[in-house]
């Protein structure tokens, strides 16, 4: 019997959809062509952060909390969740006089917010740096192990039905279904493409374009941090031009590991680590945390991320392939939103009202898709 919904990737999104899809009652077929939980899903920070760079992306981002709050009981210890909320610091007065403003935004958006002065700020994380003058908490935010997450997620699918095979290359996208790289023909209700950058292989007009980033880990050091932290300038950074840029972010892992990023480079298409972006974003770090100097970093390691050039992601009906679903594109923001994604993905294919608007992410309003 063919399935359902034959679905393209095993990162976090594909898997996502895939314990979405099966726990309605879909018959499932999930292909990856290596691992679960690899490609941009293993080069990801893990945060689940409400990022308010549009009304858009925060919707997404706020269903994704939610959904994986849900979900987090039934996927168990080993998702990693820690419930450890966002420091957003502050590096100046200037950038002082924007957090009242955003933490009135976020109340406003219904997320919980707190205005820190410099005295609550080092009391909250007291190896934060003596002359930062304060910043926003969101207690709401959380970090997971992203790889964990993908393969509980298709663990998830798998137990309601969901058919999980990895080591599948697919060749093309066909009327109808997908051949695969060994020239097996598979036919399906519809087809989701969830298969980050390398989406662009099956439809080479995707407005896509690989972001390399590098993420870099410590020895343990238990009780050295509370919150993950992150500059206020990092949306600059996520959301800026096309040169090479560093931005401060900072998470505890429950092992007592603190995990460093970030950078984002284009044009760059080595995994090398470049020694240089890595050293700015270490000093960028210093220059908040100066104790991290008495910190080991024991690995460093690069990924590449899809971006839009509205830095939203591409989900929804792909034009001119009936029955084709786009998942794709989701930048540094996959891990948090990956199970919106697939409940707009689910609602479609079932034809029902989504949670919220879906149009702001719909391929259509690109017109190199629109008009295929």
């Amino acid at each position: 019997m063919n399935p359902d919904v034959l679905i393209v990737g095993g990162g976090v999104v594909g898997a996502a959809c895939a314990q979405a899809l099966a726990t309605e009652g879909c018959r499932v077929t999930l292909l990856e062509a290596e691992g679960l939980g690899g490609g941009a899903t293993a080069a990801a920070m893990g945060h689940l952060v409400a990022l308010d760079g549009s009304d858009a992306e925060l919707a997404l981002c706020r269903l994704g909390q939610a959904r994986w709050n849900a979900l987090a009981p039934d996927l168990g210890a080993a998702l990693e969740l820690d419930p450890c909320g966002t420091l957003w610091v502050a590096a100046d007065e200037e950038e002082m006089a924007l957090v009242k403003p955003r933490c009135e935004a976020y109340r406003a958006a219904g997320i919980e917010a707190e205005l820190l002065d410099a005295r609550a700020l080092h009391e909250a994380e007291p190896h934060l740096a003596p002359h930062l003058p304060g910043g926003m908490r969101v207690p709401g935010d959380s970090v997971i192990y992203p790889p964990a997450g993908a393969r509980l997620l298709a663990e998830a699918a798998q137990r309601a039905g969901a058919r999980i095979l990895t080591g599948i290359r697919v060749a093309s996208l066909e009327p109808h279904g997908l051949r695969l790289a060994d020239g097996t023909a598979l036919s399906a209700g519809c087809v989701v493409l969830a298969a980050g950058s390398a989406s662009k292989a099956l439809i080479p007009r995707l407005p896509l374009v690989r972001r390399k980033g590098h993420l870099a880990i410590t020895e343990r050091r238990p009780g050295f941090l509370h919150h993950q932290l992150v500059e206020l300038g990092y949306l600059k950074s996520a959301h800026g031009s096309d040169t090479d840029s560093v931005a401060f972010n900072l998470q505890p892992r429950p092992n007592g590991q603190l995990l460093l990023g970030s950078s984002r480079q284009f044009g760059d298409e080595a995994p090398d680590i470049r020694t240089t972006l890595l050293r700015r974003m270490i000093e960028q770090a210093l220059s908040y945390v100066p104790d991290l100097a008495q910190v080991s970093v024991v690995r460093a390691w690069t990924g590449f991320r899809p971006i839009t050039p509205d830095h939203r992601p591409l989900i929804g009906p792909l034009p001119g392939h009936p029955g084709v679903l786009l998942a794709c594109g989701h930048e540094g923001l996959g891990i948090t939103t990956a199970p919106a994604t697939a409940e707009l993905i689910a609602a479609e294919v079932l034809g029902r009202k989504p949670a919220i608007d879906p149009a702001p992410y719909l391929p259509s309003r690109f017109p190199e898709l629109a008009h295929a």
